[in-house]
C-alpha cells in the first residue's frame, strides 16, 4: 500500500516543524526555547559553511554561487545562511505549514533574496538552472521510485559547470550481515486451510496445560502519535548512473552515520 508521505510531512509541519527537521528532543514544539532555536539555526550556518568549503576544496577554489536551490527546505534552517552567500535562494518543500514557518523566519531576518515555493515531483516551481542544487536529510523520507526521479531532476537543475550537493541514505547498521539492507522476507505462510488445521492441533495440545482465561488487558492507544517518518535506502549504482548520464565526471562523497542510518553526502560538478 502506498503511504502518503506528503500528508505526513504536512502533519509534521503543523505539529512539530523544528523536530521534523532535526529529531532532537530540544526542538520539540513543547520544549523549544529561544536558546534551542538559536542552536537550530546555528547548526544550519555550520552546515552551509561546510558545503561551500567542500566545493571550494575539491572542485573550484573561487566558487561563489549566484543562485541556489535548497530542496526540502523545511523551516529555512539552510536557506537563511545560504542567503548570505548568493544573490538568489529558492527553498522548496512539500508541506505548506513548513513553508509558512520558513517565510516567517526569513522575513524576521529581512531576507528579500529568498523565494519560498511549493514543491512537486517535477520541481515545476524551481524555474531555470542553479549554481548550486542542495538537498540534505530529505530524500531518505521519500519512497525510492519517486525519490530517484526527483534526484534525477535535481541533478538536471544544475547549470553546466556548476555544482550539486545531495545527501542520500543507503543502509542500516543493524543489517550488517546483508550490507545494510533488510534480509529477504521469509517464505509465505501455509495456506489458510493448512494453517487452520495446525491451529486446531496446537489448541488441543495446549488445553490440558494452559487454563482457560479471558482476554488480556487492552493496551491503551497512544494519544496523538507522531506522524510517520519513513526511512528509505537508495541504490548507489542507480544514482551514479544518473550522475554520469547527466555529464558528471567526478563525485566527492562523505559518508555519514545518523543514529545507525548510513548515508552519503554527494558533491559533484556537471561538465561545462
Amino acid at each position: 500500500m502506498k503511504v502518503d508521505t506528503d500528508t505526513a510531512w504536512e502533519q509534521w509541519g503543523a505539529r512539530d516543524p523544528y523536530y521534523g527537521v532535526l529529531t532532537d528532543p530540544r526542538f520539540r514544539t513543547s520544549a523549544l526555547t529561544a536558546e534551542a532555536k538559536d542552536e537550530f539555526f546555528d547548526s544550519g550556518s555550520r552546515h552551509v559553511e561546510h558545503v561551500l568549503d567542500r566545493i571550494r576544496h575539491y572542485f573550484d577554489p573561487a566558487f561563489e554561487p549566484r543562485r541556489i536551490l535548497d530542496f526540502g527546505c523545511g523551516v529555512g534552517r539552510l536557506v537563511i545562511p545560504f542567503a548570505q552567500h548568493a544573490a538568489e535562494v529558492v527553498g522548496m518543500d512539500i508541506a505548506p505549514s513548513m513553508l509558512a514557518e520558513a517565510r516567517r523566519n526569513c522575513d524576521a531576518r529581512g531576507l528579500s533574496n529568498v523565494s519560498i515555493v511549493m514543491s512537486d515531483d517535477a520541481l515545476s516551481n524551481a524555474a531555470g538552472e542553479f549554481c548550486l542544487v542542495h538537498s540534505y536529510i530529505v530524500l531518505q523520507h521519500i519512497e525510492i521510485a519517486r525519490g530517484r526521479e526527483i534526484f534525477s531532476r535535481l541533478v538536471n537543475k544544475v547549470s553546466p559547470g556548476a555544482f550539486g550537493a545531495i545527501h542520500i541514505t543507503f543502509g542500516w547498521d543493524f543489517y550488517a550481515s546483508s550490507f545494510g539492507q533488510m534480509p529477504a522476507p521469509p517464505p509465505p505462510p501455509p495456506s489458510p486451510t493448512r494453517l487452520s488445521s495446525m491451529k486446531r492441533r496446537i489448541r488441543r495440545w495446549l488445553e490440558p496445560i494452559v487454563p482457560a482465561s479471558g482476554p488480556g488487558p487492552v493496551q491503551a492507544a497512544v494519544e496523538n502519535p507522531d506522524p510517520e517518518m519513513q526511512m528509505n535506502f537508495y541504490n548507489l549504482s542507480e544514482l551514479m548512473f544518473i550522475l554520469q548520464s547527466a555529464g558528471v565526471q567526478m563525485v566527492h562523497s562523505e559518508l555519514a552515520d545518523h543514529g545507525g542510518v548510513y548515508g552519503a553526502f554527494l558533491f559533484f560538478q556537471r561538465a561545462p
